[in-house]
């Protein structure tokens, strides 16, 4: 796959690069941690693997963080805060058209998307971190992690030169890319700045905000590989239990290197999968209310248009119209959907809806024609923008049933209404097309208002 194309999201006078690439059904940033370059990344077979496997889930951004990457760089003196880094980040989403996503951050880019998920609930629709950590140095709940002392050791070793060396000791034992990997660190940040970072966010500790994630959260450990690279085979499951409603995994690397791209690069897609698919499935249940829909139309339209003429069929059906939607209007009705001479409409009250039936009614005989109106009372889903679902299909079709000047109701609506003042007398089992097994309808038989 040719790497996107790299666009640049300005932040005042800080420029942060940013790739969007794939066609999901939802937006993840991915903030890839401890090294990053979003033109280089795509030259590792592994790494660009991953990211193909991203974008067959999800729409990506993928977006080098502050000061590394193609994103502008910093002098050791100009590290930016964490929040900072939340801010430039909600600056990218905009850029790329993002209202709401799944922020996916690994390593240290986890502490901003634990971060930004607890300021930004609105924006974030679900959370992944890959070997997260809470905060760089050992606390009283974490003691795991490394000392600033042992911290300063590891700066010793890059001043002496390490840096995109060989003898670098967070270099993996993943051989077959040295000639990408090496040069690759080099790339995505310079000694000196990863130095002054490391060092600036000593005292960063997101442990505070972890109660405060409400969104859907995956968290992935490092599959019980020693600790000797800073705890975070500890941290991830610390992060699990403190954020509410979490799920945990720790694949097995299967010995091949601790970057999460390589040997777990499977199992994370896998679980990032079911996360994009119970997103999904949580958000259309929120699309789906209760509500009764009602369907109306005028009955013998066709020999009412040959009997008067086209013209005066159009002024009618105008008149028609007019009168419908002030009713709907009336009774605080929405209407959906007009086809011909039909309404489709829908209540969030079923005796309003019943009521608004019978005016429709009876609004029609002045006019010199008359209307057939069913309705039905259940689960409507929101689909491309309109009501839609079985409890649609069940009101169009009692609708259908329904004679000249004639209101049909299924027995839910007839149950709903008890009390109401509305009278219904049982009309028999009907078989409605494409529903399962014989409905009891039932005719309105209020007096007219």
């Amino acid at each position: 796959m040719k790497p996107p194309e790299t666009n640049f999201a300005w932040n005042g006078e800080v420029a942060l690069a940013y790739q969007v690439f794939g066609a999901g059904p939802t937006d993840l940033v991915y903030l890839q941690g401890y090294l990053s370059h979003v033109l280089l990344n795509w030259q590792s077979p592994h790494l660009a693997r991953f990211l193909r496997g991203l974008g067959e889930r999800a729409r990506v951004i993928h977006t080098d963080r502050r000061g590394w990457g193609c994103s502008d760089r910093f002098s050791p003196g100009d590290v930016a805060p964490l929040e900072v880094q939340v801010d430039d980040l909600v600056t990218v989403m905009d850029a790329a058209g993002s209202e709401r996503a799944i922020i996916f951050g690994s390593f240290d880019t986890a502490l901003t998307a634990m971060l930004f998920a607890a300021t930004y609930p609105e924006r974030t629709a679900g959370l992944v971190l890959v070997d997260p950590f809470v905060t760089y140095v050992q606390t009283d709940e974490t003691p795991w992690m490394r000392s600033e002392a042992e911290w300063e050791e590891h700066i010793a070793v890059l001043r002496r030169g390490a840096w995109g060396r060989p003898e670098w000791e967070a270099f993996s034992d993943e051989r077959e890319e040295t000639d990408w990997f090496l040069p690759w660190c080099v790339a995505s940040v310079s000694p000196g700045s990863l130095i002054a970072e490391v060092r600036a966010f000593y005292r960063v500790d997101v442990r505070g905000v972890l109660p405060s994630i409400q969104a859907p959260t995956l968290v992935v450990g490092s599959g019980g590989r020693p600790i000797d690279r800073g705890g975070l085979s500890l941290d991830a499951p610390f992060i699990a239990d403190r954020i509410a409603g979490s799920r945990l995994i720790e694949p097995a690397d299967e010995g091949i290197a601790w970057f999460h791209w390589y040997g777990r690069a499977s199992s994370i897609l896998a679980a990032v999968s079911k996360l994009v698919a119970g997103i999904r499935e949580e958000q259309a249940s929120f699309d789906r209310v209760l509500a009764t829909v009602l369907f109306t139309d005028i009955v013998n339209s066709t020999a009412t248009t040959a009997r008067l003429g086209d013209a005066d069929w159009g002024k009618l059906v105008r008149r028609h119209h007019a009168t419908v939607r002030g009713l709907l209007a009336r009774y605080r009705g929405v209407e959906v959907d007009t086809a011909g001479d039909g309404f489709f409409a829908t209540f969030d009250g079923p005796a309003r809806a019943v009521t608004c039936a019978r005016a429709i009614v009876s609004a029609m005989k002045p006019l010199g024609i008359e209307v057939r109106a069913g309705l039905h009372t259940g689960e409507v889903e929101t689909i491309a923008g309109k009501a839609g679902g079985i409890a649609v299909v069940i009101g169009a079709r009692v609708g259908a049933m329904a004679g000249p000047s004639e209101v049909l109701v299924s027995r839910t609506v007839k149950d709903l209404t008890a009390g109401s003042g509305l009278l219904f007398e049982d009309a028999g089992e009907h078989e409605l097309k494409g529903v399962p097994e014989p409905w009891r309808l039932y005719r309105l038989n209020a007096p007219a208002p």
